[in-house]
């Protein structure tokens, strides 16, 4: 099967192709439950022999075992048939078990703490060990990783940390971008915020946002997202569910944006459902091809923990959507009337 690709070249160094269904590895790096190097390998397997070409990591995705596992897929395909993110701003110092970050949430991992960094030196450090664990000559992007407020805490912090990146690591992604070591640069986060701030302050190709312009929030819309248009800005869209609600519905216990799912989120959710089911329409089909009808919108990369996920997840970017169902959720108030 061969998916919908979309080609963004936004500085005439020839660009990247993305297929429009890419493969956030998160879940290879055993987060929230562990699986095997078997699992990890039938769920690449699935994605590549469905035409999946974008695969999205980083050194923190089980403390360098995502980058590590995909290093032991890619290795006999093609370096040009696919597109290669990771991301920089920490680096990982090996721990004691019992002292390692990330307990009860990744498992069965390297024993690593984890340590924001930046910088110069620190963004270069960090390439050279995810070319290391990829096993690759090359990496096509580079995004800054967790620059937010939600990871680093407070307004102050997040602040020093654009300072720390503006000065020092941003001019070495400049420097990898223009040597043609990398093809682009951004940042991959879970606001939109700090793109818009990143934007103002630089020359960013492009910006990984997790579950932030998606079937239930679309605030992007009010100034960021202009922004990439006027810019030429390319945007993947991670978390397309809003980590879960949309893929399993309003059901007691749903996750919306890594917690337990407050009752208004429920019940707008439930009437979202209602009317993809009245057009005969899957809600997380619909989720899923929601980004994609903006046009700075590359590729939406869900996380597959399993193979009946991925499977899923290839279904939702073969489906076409009825233009009734959009008019029909604007109409309600339930998506923006201003979402292309």
């Amino acid at each position: 099967m061969t998916l919908k690709t979309r080609h963004w070249d936004r500085i005439a160094n020839g660009g990247l192709s993305f297929t429009e269904l890419g493969f956030g590895t998160a879940p290879l790096g055993n987060l929230y439950r562990a699986i095997s190097d078997e699992e990890a390998d039938r769920i690449l397997a699935l994605a590549w022999d469905n035409g999946v070409r974008y695969y999205d990591t980083a050194p923190l995705y089980g403390f360098g075992l995502a980058e590590t596992r995909l290093n032991r897929f890619l290795r006999n395909k093609p370096r040009d048939e696919y597109v290669l993110s990771t991301k920089v701003g920490r680096l990982l110092k090996a721990s004691s078990p019992e002292s390692r970050d990330g307990i009860g949430k990744w498992f069965d991992v390297p024993a690593r703490k984890e340590i924001y960094d930046y910088g110069y030196d620190g963004v270069l450090r960090s390439v050279e060990f995810s070319l290391e664990r990829l096993g690759v000559d090359r990496i096509d992007i580079l995004y800054a990783h967790d620059i937010d407020l939600a990871n680093q805490g407070s307004q102050q912090v997040l602040d020093g940390k654009y300072d720390e990146l503006m000065s020092g690591g941003y001019r070495a992604l400049s420097e990898l971008r223009d040597q043609g070591v990398i093809t682009a640069f951004g940042a991959g986060v879970n606001e939109w915020q700090p793109c818009q701030v990143l934007a103002e302050r630089g020359d960013f190709d492009l910006f990984l946002l997790a579950g932030r312009y998606t079937l239930l929030e679309q605030e992007a819309l009010e100034s960021f997202l202009p922004l990439c248009e006027t810019r030429n800005i390319g945007i993947i869209i991670g978390g397309p569910y809003n980590s879960g609600i949309l893929a399993t519905g309003p059901k007691p216990g749903a996750y919306f944006d890594y917690e337990i799912a407050p009752q208004h989120i429920l019940d707008k959710v439930s009437k979202i459902q209602d009317i993809c089911q009245a057009h005969g329409v899957k809600m997380p089909d619909a989720a899923f091809q929601f980004p994609l009808g903006h046009p700075c919108v590359l590729s939406v990369i869900p996380g597959g923990q399993g193979v009946d996920e991925m499977a899923a997840n290839i279904a939702a970017a073969n489906v076409d959507i009825p233009s009734a169902l959009w008019q029909e959720l604007k109409a309600n108030g339930l998506m923006r009337t201003d979402a292309p």
